[in-house]
């Protein structure tokens, strides 16, 4: 499984990509949550830019790969799981769930240190969530991610294959729980055991502070339960709910240019 998750990194990265953009925007139109606000193809045109022009800067700023980070690391014996000679299986399964913790922590962060949330609240202004909405971030903080992203690999001596896994799967699921799709209600309480749902990320996008201020995990569901965090659904039910902040409502102000500028914007909310 390691040589072919290494061997296959770009192949496989691009097939869930596109294999999940094209299902779940599929699943969108034939059943939709909530009816759209705002223009979809202006969103889809904003989102896919900043999708695409973050991918180039991460090949810029960082010509080796969080995975290769996780090789070169390996073959100078650094990070907690080199050092206990953890088995590869076991170290690649526990870097997984870590990995995904660290995640939820610097996203808690990032909601309450005000530089970061500075830099955060730019995914907060989309005033519509569909599956292109996962990956709509300001390029600093998409930098900043992977350096610490790096650190911590380096940290744990975690595998280059679970290091792929991990952003796959990351990747495949922020796509699905920022989707616009409805599901059955039953069907949505099975999966919350196992993975982030759309309903349960969708209260994190409420306009509502306290609101906002909950369901920060984006693959596994448990961390906001351990830490309290949880809430189960918006006061104003999903389709009440309003999306978005409430100081950034005008579409005219949300193109990709003033949204790269939005970490000067001295409106908080």
């Amino acid at each position: 499984m390691n040589m072919f998750v290494l061997d296959n990194e770009v192949a496989i990265r691009l097939s869930v990509f596109f294999g999940i953009l094209t299902a779940m925007a599929l699943w969108e139109v034939r059943a939709p949550r909530r009816p759209l606000t705002t223009s979809k193809g202006v969103r889809w045109f904003t989102n896919l830019a900043i999708t695409f022009g973050n991918s180039a800067l991460l090949r810029v700023a960082f010509p080796t790969s969080a995975a290769g980070v996780a090789m070169w690391a390996a073959a100078r014996g650094w990070g907690l799981f080199n050092a206990l000679a953890v088995p590869n299986e076991a170290a690649g399964l526990a870097s997984v769930v870590l990995l995904d913790l660290l995640i939820y922590g610097q996203h808690v962060a990032f909601h309450h240190i005000p530089l970061f949330w500075r830099l955060h609240k730019m995914h907060h202004t989309d005033l519509d969530l569909d599956v292109t909405s996962g990956a709509r971030f300001h390029p600093v903080e998409i930098v900043l991610s992977m350096l610490i992203k790096m650190a911590a690999i380096v940290a744990l001596g975690a595998p280059a294959w679970s290091v792929i896994v991990f952003e796959v799967i990351l990747n495949g699921t922020a796509m699905f729980n920022h989707s616009n799709v409805r599901m059955p209600l039953g069907l949505d309480r099975l999966l919350r055991m196992l993975v982030v749902t759309p309903d349960m990320h969708r209260v994190h996008h409420s306009v509502l502070i306290r609101e906002t201020n909950s369901n920060f995990g984006f693959n596994f569901p448990w961390w906001d339960r351990i830490f309290g965090t949880y809430r189960g659904q918006p006061v104003a039910g999903h389709d009440g709910m309003r999306i978005g902040l409430a100081n950034f409502r005008n579409p005219a102000d949300l193109n990709v240019f003033r949204l790269l500028a939005i970490p000067l914007d001295r409106r908080e909310r």
